[in-house]
């Protein structure tokens, strides 16, 4: 399958998320088709065969008199997925600046899942957040709903405007209560919090299992950078990006209690997400954009 790196800086003066999206993903489907991958269903089937017993007062006799085989016609509430992208615009998700890497990223991959799940005829819902729900859209399956939210995530990286400050187990919660019925949660974050620690993260992810939701969680980051600390040996000013507080230092001086602080924090949230039966994907912005698609087209085949 085609790897396809992404020119993040390029994708931001790129103005039209639609149309990047329609071409990633056939690009991706085309790859698929070319792989080991290729049983995977990317094509909306619109029948289910007969189960002997049942009513025969949807089959479909057309069907029938061309395969000579008995097929029931699918509705849309058995055929329809529900699907919320939580996208985070919290402050830390704008780094790296020069690009903004991470919510570039993570913005990019939501409008290609948005884009398969309408090929799929599936409902997709937006939910942009900081500390607070910044943009929320209904849950729909058509066109111009999708069309809407393409929209958005277009505005979002064209326009940015990071959240003040960030609340990611606050809004989880808050969404957990709002969707009523089961669905397919999928979460593009860095996690990073700045006032949670990792129980408070994890307890609002296991509200939405709790829920009957499946979830998947993207762990979007910069590796080379914010998990390997890789930063040449000499003075420099680091600034949080959410408080704008700086501190001078060689990165010598911390790179050992960092690293170490970074890997408890990743691998308690693996854990527990393996304990919860939520999907834990890391995700590196420097890295090819299909594990982001193939891990939704896995998750959609066995949920469905």
């Amino acid at each position: 399958m085609k790897n396809t790196i992404i020119d993040l800086a390029a994708v931001r003066k790129f103005e039209n998320m639609e149309f990047l999206a329609k071409q990633l993903v056939e690009g991706f489907i085309t790859g698929l088709h070319q792989s080991p991958y290729h049983g995977f269903s990317v094509e909306f089937s619109e029948h289910r065969l007969y189960n002997s017993g049942e009513s025969t007062r949807h089959i479909d006799w057309k069907v029938f008199a061309r395969t000579d085989k008995l097929f029931v016609k699918r509705y849309e509430e058995e055929t329809n997925l529900r699907c919320h992208l939580l996208l985070d615009v919290s402050p830390s998700m704008f780094y790296p600046v020069e690009t903004y890497g991470k919510v570039t990223f993570s913005a990019l991959c939501a409008a290609a899942i948005a884009n398969m799940l309408q090929r799929q005829r599936d409902a997709v819902g937006l939910v942009t957040f900081s500390d607070k729900v910044e943009v929320q859209t209904p849950v729909r399956s058509t066109t111009s709903h999708v069309h809407t939210l393409m929209l958005q995530l277009q505005k979002l990286i064209s326009n940015p405007a990071p959240g003040k400050n960030t609340d990611v187990a606050g809004v989880i919660h808050q969404i957990a209560q709002q969707i009523q019925k089961r669905s397919l949660v999928i979460i593009l974050s860095d996690m990073l919090s700045r006032n949670e620690d990792a129980s408070a993260l994890l307890a609002a992810l296991q509200h939405l299992k709790h829920r009957n939701h499946e979830v998947l969680l993207f762990h979007v980051t910069d590796k080379s950078t914010e998990e390997e600390f890789n930063f040449p040996d000499r003075p420099y000013v680091f600034v949080d990006i959410e408080t704008g507080e700086e501190i001078k230092l060689q990165p010598s001086q911390v790179r050992t209690q960092y690293l170490q602080a970074m890997n408890q924090f990743k691998q308690e949230l693996a854990l527990k997400c393996g304990q919860y039966k939520i999907d834990f994907i890391p995700v590196d912005i420097q890295e090819p954009f299909e594990k982001v698609l193939m891990s939704y087209l896995i998750k959609r085949t066995k949920i469905r």
